[in-house]
């Protein structure tokens, strides 16, 4: 009797929505012929209200269509994040959308070694870009040395900035054969002329220094970026661009330094920092452009060379050269434009840092002046050349300790090409970013015992640890795209801090943020190093 009740409900029910939708249909088909006859005035507001709520209708769907799209495409995003990070430490769920976008803005050493000490590999996703971080120095490597698997993108505007077609971006053998005509420009014979152009441009530089930091204590960072760019270009470009060029190279290439941070706004819209860093490369470009040209004019007349593009122009117009000589001013202006790139920061980071480690350490600069006056005899005013660097053994410890404390690029940013297997247990996808670290391979206590102190005589044993462990030095990276400078920035940084040495008595102001690291692309202290300098008295 229960089953007929409720069969009976059930069709009462059935037999009422019936009733419902005749009554419905009726209405409207009434108001439809009563509408046949009536005004066009009195008629609207009865169709207006059918179309309403026939809209209604469609908006609803329309909402509940894009609400399950939506949801489908977050639930994708998580799938897709957690089938490629697999095992990996990391967070078993990503923000949607922008993942770590937030700590990317702002990056800290704190959230690096966070993620760093979370594992050997790990994974973490910004704005959908699936990210494989790599702590360990053996994984480091393996990607710095893997270029059928894996290749430099340092930043996602890189290429914007950079441009595409920089040498920069080359892989395969078309990237060793090129780098290695390149290698030619800095051979010691080259370093040989190129440290009399440093040297020269250094003092000047000083003898400003004497005036603006005498009275009272002033950040050096910018200061010391100038330094370097006017340095940098005069090595590059030696009279072959204006005074006023390098200037203002240096002032726009800080735009370029600010949209290299790992994460930005990826599109270059008016306003944004890589809109202005592209408009930065391209007034860099012009000088540099009319720079090779103007080196080629003179270098043709018999001219000799005076600077890094002489060199390059004389190397490739000889009979005896093997390699590529078919260079255009645009192309040799990219090339310099990257070595900037590569020095601009790097060293500016580096030499701020050796001022700081050396102000703070009394007696480490003190026993660098012991030696500088040994060297010279005391006459500190003579022009270093590097067979007076060579007889400075613990300068060139001071400059190595002190890249690896702080090193200025804690990682560089490389791309999968295609499925990577990194590990026995692991395969990175192909497309990842993989960031392989070198910090921790720099402070590795088991190589450097009190990793985070400065100690410059650990590299003075030859068969101390330090020495006897170079696959974690790896300051200037690793590999096939390993800096090609590196005698340029350590002998640049070297003579920079021996003149200051010579010239000044140091004074430093430790502010509240003198420990803490800002991360511009690469490591600055974030009270910008405040020194004073006087005039040297002992």
């Amino acid at each position: 009797m229960r089953e007929n009740r409720e069969k009976s409900n059930e069709n009462r029910t059935i037999l009422l929505r019936c009733s419902l939708s005749l009554s419905t249909m009726a209405f409207f088909s009434a108001h439809k012929s009563a509408t046949a006859g009536i005004p066009t005035s009195t008629s609207s507001p009865l169709y207006s209200f059918s179309n309403s709520f026939s809209g209604a209708d469609g908006s609803f769907k329309w909402l509940y269509t894009t609400g399950a799209v939506l949801l489908g495409l977050l639930v994708l995003e998580q799938t897709v994040y957690r089938v490629k990070k697999r095992h990996l430490p990391g967070d078993q769920w990503t923000i949607p959308l922008i993942g770590k976008f937030a700590d990317s803005m702002h990056p800290t050493m704190e959230n690096y070694m966070k993620q760093w000490n979370s594992g050997v590999l790990s994974a973490v996703s910004v704005f959908n870009i699936f990210i494989v971080m790599a702590s360990s120095n053996e994984y480091a490597r393996k990607i710095l040395n893997s270029p059928t698997h894996a290749e430099p993108c340092l930043v996602y505007s890189a290429k914007q900035i950079l441009l595409p077609e920089n040498w920069v971006f080359l892989t395969g053998k078309t990237h060793v054969d090129y780098r290695r005509g390149l290698n030619n420009l800095f051979t010691r014979k080259a370093i040989g002329m190129y440290i009399t152009i440093q040297d020269a441009i250094t003092r000047k530089h000083f003898a400003q220094w004497a005036k603006d930091f005498s009275s009272s204590h002033q950040p050096i960072m910018m200061p010391a970026r100038y330094l370097n760019m006017d340095t940098s270009l005069r090595v590059f470009c030696g009279d072959h661009i204006p005074e006023e060029a390098t200037k203002e190279i240096s002032d726009k290439y800080w735009l370029i330094t600010q949209a290299l941070e790992l994460v930005n706004f990826p599109l270059a819209l008016p306003g944004t920092k890589v809109y202005k860093a592209i408009q930065a490369r391209k007034i860099a470009l012009r000088w540099l452009t009319l720079a090779a040209h103007r080196s080629k004019i003179e270098m043709a007349n018999g001219a000799e060379p005076r600077c890094l593009l002489d060199e390059w122009v004389q190397l490739i117009t000889d009979p005896s050269y093997t390699g590529r000589r078919d260079f255009s001013d645009h192309e040799m202006a990219m090339v310099v434009f990257s070595f900037l790139f590569a020095s601009q920061d790097a060293m500016s980071s580096g030499l701020i840092y050796g001022f700081q480690h050396l102000v703070d350490h009394p007696e480490i600069l003190a026993k660098v002046r012991e030696e500088q006056d040994r060297v010279l005899q005391g006459n500190l005013d003579t022009p270093l050349t590097l067979e007076l660097l060579d007889e400075m053994p613990y300068l060139q410890a001071v400059v190595k300790e002190s890249l690896r404390v702080k090193p200025p690029v804690v990682m560089v940013p490389y791309k999968s090409t295609k499925a990577f297997p990194i590990s026995d247990d692991y395969t990175v996808p192909a497309g990842s970013m993989l960031i392989p670290s070198f910090y921790n391979s720099l402070h590795d206590p088991n190589v450097y015992p009190e990793p985070d102190e400065f100690k410059p005589e650990r590299w003075l044993d030859p068969t101390g640890l330090a020495n006897s462990s170079p696959k974690n030095y790896m300051v200037w990276g690793s590999g096939p795209h390993r800096c090609i400078g590196v005698e340029y920035a350590m002998m640049n940084i070297a003579l920079v801090l021996a003149i200051a040495a010579n010239s000044f008595d140091w004074n430093h102001q430790i502010t509240p943020k003198t420990k803490e690291i800002e991360i511009i692309a690469t490591l600055f202290p974030k009270d910008g190093c405040l020194m004073k300098f006087t005039p040297r008295t002992n």
